[in-house]
């Protein structure tokens, strides 16, 4: 069930757990896929696009999804669009609306390896991500793992994993994307970036709310 945030309401800690895209492409577009396979709105996926002008756009399966997503981060244009993602072994397969995306994952990195080591419960908690900050503003900078979002409300990003792309096609509106490129310049949907080399990341993202 899907709690509904009132000015003065008691604030509360929502949960989405899954895994979070980061994609840059030699057209300029860059995209942010968030796949959630546990979440307050049950499992979803959406995706966040920024194009070669700074259009910032978000693509979400359902009006509470894209009310809720489109009122933690900056948007210029949301759209409420079918949003399919089909993973079979190391390939994404990702539809939403008229944007088309195939990628591929390669090995896990060596920070994804340190990543895996820690124990989920752990990852998990806010206060890791408060640990882990001053860690991924060093190794990957413009990431930041704890911050004010939209609306007033706090977040903090507990990765737990961390994948190379190796491989992506795709296109939007019919315009084919190119192929992969670093996530440059940095996506401005919220208070960080994705890494600049693009990447999956497990994570669990914890956002405080009224």
């Amino acid at each position: 069930m899907t709690r509904v945030f009132r000015p003065g309401a008691r604030r509360s800690r929502l949960r989405f757990d899954g895994w979070i895209a980061g994609l840059g492409t030699t057209s300029g577009t860059r995209v942010v896929l968030g796949h959630w396979l546990r979440s307050p709105f049950g499992p979803f996926s959406d995706v966040m696009v920024e194009r070669d002008d700074g259009e910032r756009l978000l693509l979400a399966p359902t009006p509470r999804t894209a009310e809720f997503v489109g009122g933690t981060y900056r948007f210029d244009t949301v759209r409420v669009v079918p949003v399919d993602v089909a993973v079979v072994a190391d390939s994404w397969t990702v539809t939403a609306g008229s944007l088309r995306l195939h990628f591929t994952t390669g090995r896990r990195t060596p920070l994804g390896r340190l990543l895996h080591a820690v124990p989920g419960p752990l990852a998990g908690r806010p206060a890791w991500a408060v640990v882990t900050d001053g860690v991924a503003r060093v190794l990957l900078p413009g990431v930041r793992t704890r911050g004010s979002a939209g609306g007033g409300r706090r977040e903090w990003y507990g990765a737990r994993d961390l994948l190379a792309i190796r491989e992506l096609s795709g296109a939007y509106d019919d315009e084919n994307l190119g192929a992969l490129a670093p996530v440059e310049p940095p996506v401005r949907f919220g208070f960080g970036s994705v890494p600049r080399t693009p990447a999956l990341t497990r994570v669990t993202t914890t956002v405080e709310a009224q």
